[in-house]
């Protein structure tokens, strides 16, 4: 009975695969596809019951549901001429046909088996693909010649209170003022600073209170069956026009915004694109703003912590195009801005995200 409901699970694995496979393998003389499908078979079967009916809770769910690590032992698998990674080959079967390198692949914050030397995680939405721009383009060879570094510390940072440079409405977090009890957690220990401040808008129109980051990383969303964070749902009201009642329909399980070791990741894992703008993903010689597309499933670090601080003490004001703040990143749901969009604003975005980073960590 045990074995009989294991390969229940593995067949009903096999037949959740992408579509690109189901027709490829319709052909029973394509060797690739016995091959693969042997394989995938084989290491499928080594996989205890509750780690099959994980993996098909997440790939049923196209990662809607919150499921645990898969593990296989790391090593490659021989496919034909070639060799593979499990997760690679896991990856190629659920989600991404053409992904072939782990240098392609970053692992979501949830993932737990990032230190693990003897197992890799095969869960297929446990993984994003790295966006090309995940690198910053920021400051060339000629602008850090502008730069002025001295010390680094609070007092070259600055102090000046600036607002949103969209709207003028939104404080950055120079300028909110918080109570002690904002540093409290409800069993009465105090939490640690807070690393961004996010504020959702709909239009020109802010809606709900800024929401204060304490955790590494935090879920933003409409409709996220399990998992916590912040729900834009709870946030809304009756929506004034259809475009934004379509583009909350696209939110989905929306984005998970993530600080780590080298900066702040961008991860979308709703179905539609997402676009981003951050002043570390400028270019300083640039005169146009940079907008850039986020598809589904993939990362990006919108956030650079040691670019923004020489970022903060160009002195030449010359090559800082209108009002600038180096701490806010903006984030659109499903519609583009900007020069190569027919909405030149984010203020035209019907559901938008204006994140406030708190430099001084």
């Amino acid at each position: 009975m045990f074995r009989s409901k294991r390969s229940s699970h593995v067949k009903r694995l096999w037949k959740s695969r992408l579509a690109q496979h189901e027709t490829e393998s319709s052909d029973e003389n394509n060797p690739e596809e016995l091959e693969k499908k042997s394989v995938t078979q084989s290491i499928l079967k080594r996989l205890k019951e509750k780690q099959l009916e994980m993996l098909i809770q997440s790939v049923e769910s196209k990662g809607e549901e919150h499921s645990g690590c898969v593990l296989l032992p790391k090593g490659d698998l021989r496919l034909g001429r070639r060799c593979v990674e499990p997760h690679i080959l896991c990856l190629q079967i659920w989600r991404w046909s053409d992904i072939s390198e782990s240098s392609e692949l970053r692992r979501m914050p949830f993932c737990e088996t990032v230190d693990d030397d003897v197992y890799v995680c095969c869960n297929p939405y446990h993984w994003s693909r790295k966006s090309d721009e995940s690198e910053s383009p920021f400051l060339g060879r000629s602008a850090l010649e502008r730069v002025h570094i001295t010390d680094f510390g609070q007092s070259e940072m600055g102090t000046d209170e600036v607002v949103s440079t969209e709207t003028g409405n939104t404080p950055t977090p120079h300028q909110l003022n918080y109570s002690d009890d904002s540093m409290s957690s409800n069993n009465g220990c105090v939490r640690g600073p807070h690393w961004c401040t996010v504020a959702y808008w709909e239009l020109r129109q802010r809606v709900g209170r800024l929401y204060m980051v304490y955790d590494p990383n935090v879920n933003i969303f409409q409709s996220l069956p399990q998992g916590d964070g912040l729900s834009l749902e709870l946030l809304q009201k009756e929506a004034k026009t259809d475009s934004v009642k379509r583009t909350r329909d696209k939110i989905g399980i929306g984005v998970v915004l993530s600080r780590e070791d080298d900066g702040v990741w961008l991860y979308n894992r709703s179905q539609f694109p997402v676009f981003v703008n951050s002043p570390t993903l400028e270019n300083i010689h640039s005169r146009t703003l940079p907008v850039l597309k986020l598809l589904p499933g993939y990362s990006i670090k919108i956030f650079d912590y040691d670019s923004v601080r020489l970022l903060k003490q160009l002195t030449d004001k010359r090559y800082l195009d209108g009002p600038f703040d180096p701490a806010s990143v903006r984030i659109s749901f499903a519609k583009g801005w900007g020069p190569n969009y027919h909405r030149q604003f984010i203020t035209s975005c019907p559901a938008w995200l204006e994140v406030l980073m708190t430099i001084d960590r």
